[in-house]
């Protein structure tokens, strides 16, 4: 992680576009030349963000999804920025759109089936995303589905746990209009099953139990 000086953090932020912000301070900047600049503070003075910065877990993450063919930003440079007690990710943005903005879109019923491959394939390599909701996932120019905001992702060695995808699933549905959208017009009979259809092409053992518990959690 470099070091950036005041000056050289208010020439990066001149013109920028700030598409976050809180309380305190910004938080998301899309720059003059189209990239990201995410910002983080530590919230507590003792807390794993000492040792482990956030800016670098998100760089972290990025290139383990990259390794396993998971589309997600291209980090150019994580940066700590003493003058405003900030952290930060320089990044390009992946291409494409939000599959939240694209929930009325004509192709919604084939979307729900790819999100349904996509999340198995997250959990049998072992990918644990807190912030797995629709506006997380982006639709690419290549019609592959990847992630973003992936600070908080946990990459694990072995396959998810059956408890682990539950509350994932739950993470999913806590947003009224991603749920409607997931659910479909078939309760999400089609989301499930392409999620289960993924499983049996891998390596993963049969979990009737599992499926049970995300239909009843759907329905």
């Amino acid at each position: 992680m470099q070091a950036m000086d005041h000056d050289t953090y208010l020439a990066l932020r001149e013109g920028a576009q700030v598409l976050e912000a809180d309380g305190s301070g910004d938080k998301v900047l899309r720059l003059r030349d189209g990239r990201m600049l995410k910002l983080f503070r530590r919230k507590r003075l003792l807390s794993s963000a000492l040792l482990f910065p956030y800016a670098g877990r998100f760089a972290r993450n990025a290139g383990k999804l990259r390794e396993l063919g998971i589309p997600s930003p291209e980090v150019i440079a994580t940066y700590r920025i003493p003058s405003i007690q900030r952290d930060a990710v320089y990044y390009a943005p992946l291409p494409g759109d939000t599959l939240r903005q694209l929930l009325d879109a004509p192709s919604s019923a084939t979307l729900r089936c790819q999100l349904g491959r996509f999340v198995a394939r997250l959990h049998e390599a072992g990918i644990y995303f807190r912030s797995l909701h629709l506006g997380n996932v982006v639709l690419t120019p290549e019609n592959q589905l990847g992630l973003i905001d992936i600070a908080d992702l946990q990459c694990q060695r072995r396959a998810l746990r059956d408890s682990q995808r539950e509350r994932n699933f739950h993470h999913m549905l806590r947003y009224p209009q991603d749920r409607q959208w997931l659910l479909g017009d078939d309760q999400g009979a089609s989301f499930l099953a392409a999620y289960a259809q993924e499983l049996e092409r891998g390596p993963s053992r049969p979990r009737p139990r599992l499926l049970n518990n995300l239909r009843q959690l759907l329905g």
